[in-house]
Protein backbone atom coordinates (compact mmCIF):
# COMPACT_ATOMS: atom_id res chain seq x y z
CA UNK A 1 0.00 0.00 0.00
CA UNK A 2 1.34 3.38 -1.00
CA UNK A 3 1.12 5.84 1.78
CA UNK A 4 0.96 9.73 0.40
CA UNK A 5 1.54 12.82 2.08
CA UNK A 6 -2.06 13.07 2.93
CA UNK A 7 -2.63 9.39 3.31
CA UNK A 8 -3.58 9.93 6.89
CA UNK A 9 -6.22 12.23 6.55
CA UNK A 10 -9.25 10.78 7.85
CA UNK A 11 -11.21 12.50 5.04
CA UNK A 12 -8.92 10.61 2.63
CA UNK A 13 -9.19 7.29 3.92
CA UNK A 14 -11.76 4.32 3.57
CA UNK A 15 -14.32 4.54 6.30
CA UNK A 16 -13.63 2.11 9.02
CA UNK A 17 -14.76 -1.68 8.83
CA UNK A 18 -14.99 -3.02 11.97
CA UNK A 19 -14.89 -6.75 12.56
CA UNK A 20 -16.18 -8.75 15.45
CA UNK A 21 -15.55 -12.03 16.72
CA UNK A 22 -17.84 -12.48 20.06
CA UNK A 23 -18.05 -16.22 20.41
CA UNK A 24 -14.82 -17.31 21.47
CA UNK A 25 -14.77 -20.71 20.71
CA UNK A 26 -11.75 -21.78 22.53
CA UNK A 27 -13.44 -20.07 25.69
CA UNK A 28 -16.14 -22.61 28.32
CA UNK A 29 -18.57 -21.17 29.34
CA UNK A 30 -18.09 -20.11 32.55
CA UNK A 31 -14.90 -18.24 31.25
CA UNK A 32 -16.87 -15.06 31.00
CA UNK A 33 -20.04 -13.76 31.24
CA UNK A 34 -20.20 -12.63 27.70
CA UNK A 35 -20.18 -16.06 25.83
CA UNK A 36 -23.64 -16.84 24.54
CA UNK A 37 -24.49 -20.43 24.44
CA UNK A 38 -28.19 -20.95 23.63
CA UNK A 39 -28.94 -20.13 20.22
CA UNK A 40 -31.02 -17.46 20.78
CA UNK A 41 -28.35 -16.02 22.52
CA UNK A 42 -25.86 -16.21 19.84
CA UNK A 43 -28.40 -14.59 17.88
CA UNK A 44 -29.26 -11.45 20.15
CA UNK A 45 -25.00 -11.08 20.43
CA UNK A 46 -24.94 -10.83 16.42
CA UNK A 47 -27.75 -8.31 16.67
CA UNK A 48 -25.70 -6.38 19.91
CA UNK A 49 -22.29 -6.28 18.16
CA UNK A 50 -24.47 -5.19 14.81
CA UNK A 51 -26.34 -2.27 16.57
CA UNK A 52 -22.57 -0.70 18.36
CA UNK A 53 -21.03 -0.56 15.28
CA UNK A 54 -20.07 -3.77 13.83
CA UNK A 55 -20.34 -4.68 9.99
CA UNK A 56 -18.47 -8.08 9.68
CA UNK A 57 -19.29 -11.12 12.03
CA UNK A 58 -17.00 -13.73 12.96
CA UNK A 59 -18.86 -17.14 13.06
CA UNK A 60 -18.81 -19.90 15.22
CA UNK A 61 -21.70 -21.86 16.90
CA UNK A 62 -21.95 -23.46 20.28
CA UNK A 63 -23.90 -26.43 21.09
CA UNK A 64 -26.48 -26.37 23.52
CA UNK A 65 -23.76 -27.47 26.31
CA UNK A 66 -21.86 -24.62 25.23
CA UNK A 67 -18.74 -27.15 23.36
CA UNK A 68 -18.11 -25.53 19.90
CA UNK A 69 -19.96 -27.45 17.32
CA UNK A 70 -18.34 -29.09 14.10
CA UNK A 71 -21.68 -29.98 13.01
CA UNK A 72 -22.68 -28.46 9.52
CA UNK A 73 -26.65 -28.78 10.26
CA UNK A 74 -26.16 -26.63 13.25
CA UNK A 75 -23.90 -23.59 11.05
CA UNK A 76 -26.85 -23.91 8.59
CA UNK A 77 -29.28 -23.50 11.66
CA UNK A 78 -27.02 -20.15 12.64
CA UNK A 79 -26.87 -18.92 9.38
CA UNK A 80 -30.79 -18.95 9.02
CA UNK A 81 -31.07 -17.30 12.04
CA UNK A 82 -28.61 -14.48 11.25
CA UNK A 83 -29.77 -13.31 7.88
CA UNK A 84 -33.35 -12.95 9.73
CA UNK A 85 -31.91 -11.55 12.42
CA UNK A 86 -28.98 -9.14 10.83
CA UNK A 87 -29.63 -9.96 7.06
CA UNK A 88 -26.73 -6.93 5.66
CA UNK A 89 -24.22 -7.71 7.87
CA UNK A 90 -21.19 -9.66 6.47
CA UNK A 91 -20.96 -13.12 7.84
CA UNK A 92 -18.00 -14.98 7.87
CA UNK A 93 -17.26 -18.01 9.01
CA UNK A 94 -13.93 -19.06 10.30
CA UNK A 95 -12.84 -22.06 9.15
CA UNK A 96 -9.72 -22.85 9.48
CA UNK A 97 -8.72 -24.04 12.49
CA UNK A 98 -10.53 -26.60 14.92
CA UNK A 99 -12.03 -24.71 17.37
CA UNK A 100 -10.35 -26.11 20.91
CA UNK A 101 -9.11 -29.52 21.48
CA UNK A 102 -12.15 -31.76 23.00
CA UNK A 103 -10.70 -32.56 26.39
CA UNK A 104 -8.13 -31.65 28.50
CA UNK A 105 -4.45 -32.31 27.10
CA UNK A 106 -5.81 -33.71 23.72
CA UNK A 107 -3.79 -31.93 20.95
CA UNK A 108 -5.84 -29.00 19.03
CA UNK A 109 -6.28 -30.76 16.29
CA UNK A 110 -8.11 -29.91 12.34
CA UNK A 111 -10.38 -31.66 10.83
CA UNK A 112 -9.98 -33.70 7.66
CA UNK A 113 -9.94 -32.39 4.36
CA UNK A 114 -12.79 -33.45 3.31
CA UNK A 115 -14.65 -31.79 6.17
CA UNK A 116 -12.82 -28.25 5.78
CA UNK A 117 -14.08 -28.51 2.16
CA UNK A 118 -17.39 -28.69 3.05
CA UNK A 119 -17.55 -25.13 4.52
CA UNK A 120 -18.30 -24.37 0.59
CA UNK A 121 -21.41 -26.39 1.24
CA UNK A 122 -23.16 -24.12 4.14
CA UNK A 123 -26.60 -22.90 3.33
CA UNK A 124 -27.77 -20.74 3.42
CA UNK A 125 -24.01 -19.71 2.37
CA UNK A 126 -22.11 -17.14 4.11
CA UNK A 127 -20.36 -14.41 2.66
CA UNK A 128 -17.09 -15.09 3.57
CA UNK A 129 -14.70 -17.96 4.72
CA UNK A 130 -11.80 -17.27 5.98
CA UNK A 131 -8.72 -18.98 4.64
CA UNK A 132 -5.24 -19.65 5.95
CA UNK A 133 -1.91 -19.73 2.99
CA UNK A 134 0.92 -22.20 4.39
CA UNK A 135 0.92 -24.77 6.98
CA UNK A 136 2.18 -22.95 10.54
CA UNK A 137 2.74 -23.01 14.02
CA UNK A 138 -0.28 -21.60 16.08
CA UNK A 139 1.06 -21.18 19.58
CA UNK A 140 -1.14 -18.68 20.78
CA UNK A 141 0.14 -19.42 24.63
CA UNK A 142 3.36 -17.70 23.34
CA UNK A 143 1.84 -13.98 23.69
CA UNK A 144 -0.68 -14.76 26.31
CA UNK A 145 0.13 -13.53 29.23
CA UNK A 146 -1.30 -14.78 33.46
CA UNK A 147 -3.48 -11.72 33.35
CA UNK A 148 -5.48 -12.40 29.98
CA UNK A 149 -6.66 -16.26 30.98
CA UNK A 150 -6.78 -15.52 34.72
CA UNK A 151 -10.01 -17.20 36.29
CA UNK A 152 -10.17 -18.98 32.84
CA UNK A 153 -9.92 -22.82 32.04
CA UNK A 154 -6.60 -21.67 30.61
CA UNK A 155 -4.91 -22.15 33.94
CA UNK A 156 -5.01 -25.16 33.12
CA UNK A 157 -2.18 -26.94 32.55
CA UNK A 158 -2.46 -29.67 30.18
CA UNK A 159 -5.14 -27.16 28.04
CA UNK A 160 -1.89 -24.62 27.48
CA UNK A 161 0.25 -27.74 26.56
CA UNK A 162 -2.32 -28.41 23.92
CA UNK A 163 -2.71 -24.89 22.65
CA UNK A 164 1.37 -24.12 22.31
CA UNK A 165 1.27 -27.20 20.54
CA UNK A 166 -1.52 -26.38 17.88
CA UNK A 167 -0.30 -26.27 14.12
CA UNK A 168 -2.70 -24.44 11.30
CA UNK A 169 -1.99 -27.25 8.31
CA UNK A 170 -2.72 -25.57 4.97
CA UNK A 171 -0.86 -27.15 2.52
CA UNK A 172 -0.61 -26.21 -1.16
CA UNK A 173 -3.11 -28.86 -2.60
CA UNK A 174 -5.98 -28.06 0.12
CA UNK A 175 -5.81 -24.38 -0.16
CA UNK A 176 -5.71 -24.25 -3.92
CA UNK A 177 -8.66 -26.59 -3.76
CA UNK A 178 -10.60 -25.04 -0.59
CA UNK A 179 -10.21 -21.65 -2.64
CA UNK A 180 -11.21 -23.10 -5.88
CA UNK A 181 -14.63 -24.70 -3.94
CA UNK A 182 -15.51 -21.48 -2.13
CA UNK A 183 -15.16 -19.57 -5.17
CA UNK A 184 -17.35 -21.76 -7.26
CA UNK A 185 -19.96 -21.60 -4.70
CA UNK A 186 -19.50 -17.80 -4.52
CA UNK A 187 -18.07 -17.36 -1.17
CA UNK A 188 -15.08 -14.75 -0.55
CA UNK A 189 -12.24 -16.08 0.92
CA UNK A 190 -10.95 -14.07 4.19
CA UNK A 191 -7.44 -14.65 4.20
CA UNK A 192 -5.61 -14.74 7.32
CA UNK A 193 -2.03 -14.31 7.23
CA UNK A 194 0.27 -14.35 9.32
CA UNK A 195 3.43 -13.15 7.19
CA UNK A 196 5.09 -11.86 4.66
CA UNK A 197 5.92 -15.04 3.43
CA UNK A 198 1.85 -16.04 3.26
CA UNK A 199 1.59 -12.62 1.25
CA UNK A 200 3.64 -13.50 -1.41
CA UNK A 201 2.42 -17.18 -1.36
CA UNK A 202 -0.93 -15.72 -2.26
CA UNK A 203 0.06 -13.24 -4.55
CA UNK A 204 1.41 -16.19 -6.75
CA UNK A 205 -1.62 -17.81 -6.81
CA UNK A 206 -3.41 -14.58 -7.50
CA UNK A 207 -0.67 -14.39 -10.71
CA UNK A 208 -1.40 -17.97 -11.60
CA UNK A 209 -5.12 -16.94 -11.89
CA UNK A 210 -5.81 -19.78 -8.82
CA UNK A 211 -7.74 -16.75 -7.21
CA UNK A 212 -9.38 -13.93 -9.18
CA UNK A 213 -11.16 -11.77 -6.61
CA UNK A 214 -11.03 -9.34 -4.25
CA UNK A 215 -8.26 -9.43 -1.88
CA UNK A 216 -9.52 -9.11 1.83
CA UNK A 217 -7.01 -9.50 4.24
CA UNK A 218 -6.43 -10.11 7.56
CA UNK A 219 -2.94 -9.31 9.46
CA UNK A 220 -2.94 -12.12 12.69
CA UNK A 221 -0.31 -10.80 14.99
CA UNK A 222 -0.84 -13.77 17.30
CA UNK A 223 2.92 -14.59 17.66
CA UNK A 224 4.20 -18.10 17.86
CA UNK A 225 4.48 -18.74 14.20
CA UNK A 226 2.49 -15.89 13.32
CA UNK A 227 3.43 -12.24 13.31
CA UNK A 228 4.27 -10.34 16.79
CA UNK A 229 3.80 -7.09 17.93
CA UNK A 230 6.68 -5.00 16.53
CA UNK A 231 4.76 -2.12 14.68
CA UNK A 232 7.62 -2.07 12.49
CA UNK A 233 6.72 -6.14 11.43
CA UNK A 234 3.09 -4.43 10.95
CA UNK A 235 3.79 -1.07 8.88
CA UNK A 236 6.04 -3.68 6.63
CA UNK A 237 3.47 -6.19 5.95
CA UNK A 238 0.90 -2.63 4.93
CA UNK A 239 3.49 -1.19 2.21
CA UNK A 240 3.76 -4.61 0.77
CA UNK A 241 0.10 -5.17 0.25
CA UNK A 242 -1.55 -4.38 -2.70
CA UNK A 243 -2.92 -1.03 -3.53
CA UNK A 244 -6.48 -2.37 -4.12
CA UNK A 245 -6.63 -4.74 -1.00
CA UNK A 246 -8.63 -4.62 2.30
CA UNK A 247 -6.15 -5.05 5.41
CA UNK A 248 -7.54 -5.77 8.93
CA UNK A 249 -5.44 -5.96 12.16
CA UNK A 250 -6.04 -8.88 14.16
CA UNK A 251 -4.21 -9.99 17.45
CA UNK A 252 -5.08 -11.07 21.14
CA UNK A 253 -4.64 -10.05 24.41
CA UNK A 254 -4.10 -6.40 25.84
CA UNK A 255 -2.83 -5.64 22.45
CA UNK A 256 -5.83 -5.49 20.95
CA UNK A 257 -6.25 -1.49 21.47
CA UNK A 258 -3.17 -0.33 20.98
CA UNK A 259 -2.74 -2.43 17.85
CA UNK A 260 -5.90 -1.44 16.40
CA UNK A 261 -5.65 2.17 17.46
CA UNK A 262 -2.57 2.21 15.29
CA UNK A 263 -4.41 0.25 12.58
CA UNK A 264 -7.11 3.35 12.40
CA UNK A 265 -4.85 5.80 11.97
CA UNK A 266 -3.25 4.63 9.37
CA UNK A 267 -6.36 3.76 7.62
CA UNK A 268 -6.63 -0.21 8.08
CA UNK A 269 -9.92 -1.75 9.38
CA UNK A 270 -9.49 -3.49 12.77
CA UNK A 271 -10.91 -6.86 14.78
CA UNK A 272 -12.02 -7.04 18.05
CA UNK A 273 -14.21 -9.30 20.06
CA UNK A 274 -13.37 -11.70 23.27
CA UNK A 275 -12.30 -14.37 21.01
CA UNK A 276 -9.45 -12.07 20.58
CA UNK A 277 -9.11 -11.12 24.44
CA UNK A 278 -11.50 -10.62 27.34
CA UNK A 279 -9.96 -7.97 28.94
CA UNK A 280 -9.52 -3.81 27.36
CA UNK A 281 -6.38 -2.31 27.92
CA UNK A 282 -7.39 -1.02 31.28
CA UNK A 283 -7.09 -5.28 32.20
CA UNK A 284 -10.67 -5.01 32.99
CA UNK A 285 -13.07 -7.51 31.33
CA UNK A 286 -14.13 -6.11 28.30
CA UNK A 287 -17.79 -7.25 26.08
CA UNK A 288 -17.99 -7.67 22.42
CA UNK A 289 -19.69 -4.97 22.35
CA UNK A 290 -17.74 -2.69 24.88
CA UNK A 291 -14.50 -3.56 22.49
CA UNK A 292 -16.77 -2.20 19.38
CA UNK A 293 -17.87 0.79 21.24
CA UNK A 294 -14.25 1.72 22.05
CA UNK A 295 -13.42 1.29 18.60
CA UNK A 296 -15.30 3.39 17.54
CA UNK A 297 -14.51 6.25 19.95
CA UNK A 298 -11.20 5.86 18.90
CA UNK A 299 -12.32 6.29 15.25
CA UNK A 300 -14.00 9.43 16.33
CA UNK A 301 -11.65 10.96 18.07
CA UNK A 302 -9.18 10.70 14.90
CA UNK A 303 -12.27 12.13 12.46
CA UNK A 304 -12.67 8.57 10.88
CA UNK A 305 -15.85 7.68 9.27
CA UNK A 306 -17.34 4.03 10.52
CA UNK A 307 -18.90 2.48 7.64
CA UNK A 308 -22.24 1.58 7.35
CA UNK A 309 -22.67 -1.96 6.61
CA UNK A 310 -23.96 -1.09 3.14
CA UNK A 311 -20.42 0.60 2.69
CA UNK A 312 -18.57 -2.55 4.24
CA UNK A 313 -20.25 -4.58 1.95
CA UNK A 314 -18.92 -1.98 -0.97
CA UNK A 315 -15.32 -2.13 0.75
CA UNK A 316 -15.15 -5.70 0.74
CA UNK A 317 -16.53 -6.71 -2.59
CA UNK A 318 -18.67 -8.51 -1.31
CA UNK A 319 -20.04 -10.75 -4.56
CA UNK A 320 -17.45 -9.98 -6.85
CA UNK A 321 -15.36 -12.27 -8.72
CA UNK A 322 -13.48 -11.11 -12.14
CA UNK A 323 -12.92 -13.68 -15.32
CA UNK A 324 -9.25 -13.40 -15.83
CA UNK A 325 -5.58 -12.87 -14.81
CA UNK A 326 -5.53 -9.35 -15.76
CA UNK A 327 -8.55 -8.22 -14.84
CA UNK A 328 -7.70 -9.26 -10.94
CA UNK A 329 -4.05 -7.66 -10.96
CA UNK A 330 -5.89 -4.10 -12.32
CA UNK A 331 -8.15 -4.34 -9.82
CA UNK A 332 -6.00 -5.29 -6.77
CA UNK A 333 -3.73 -2.11 -8.87
CA UNK A 334 -0.99 -4.68 -9.09
CA UNK A 335 1.78 -4.47 -11.53
CA UNK A 336 1.02 -7.04 -14.60
CA UNK A 337 2.22 -10.07 -15.36
CA UNK A 338 5.44 -10.15 -17.18
CA UNK A 339 5.19 -10.66 -21.16
CA UNK A 340 7.56 -12.63 -22.98
CA UNK A 341 10.79 -11.55 -23.47
CA UNK A 342 10.13 -7.84 -21.95
CA UNK A 343 12.89 -6.42 -19.47
CA UNK A 344 12.13 -4.23 -16.62
CA UNK A 345 9.02 -3.85 -14.30
CA UNK A 346 5.99 -4.54 -16.60
CA UNK A 347 3.63 -1.37 -17.14
CA UNK A 348 0.31 -0.86 -16.12
CA UNK A 349 -1.67 0.10 -19.16
CA UNK A 350 -3.23 3.37 -19.10
CA UNK A 351 -6.98 3.36 -19.33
Amino acid sequence: MHFMDDSLLPENQEKLVIQVAPYGPQWIPGDSDDIPVTMDEQVQKAVDCYNAGATVLHVHVREEDGKGSKRLSKFNEMLALLREAVPKMILQVGGSISFAPESDGEMARWANDDTRHMLAELSPRPDQVTVAINTGQMNVMELLTEADIAGTSFMNPALQAAYRDMISPSNPSWHVEHIRRLFAAGIQPQFMLGNLTQLETLERLIRKGVYTGPLNLNYVAIGGGAAGLHPADMLEFARRTPDGAVLTIETLGRNVVPMNTMAIALGLHVRVGIEDTLLGPDGKRATSVQQIEQMVRIARELNRDVASVEEARGIYQIGTQWKSVEETLDKLRMVPNRPTDQRGVPARKVA
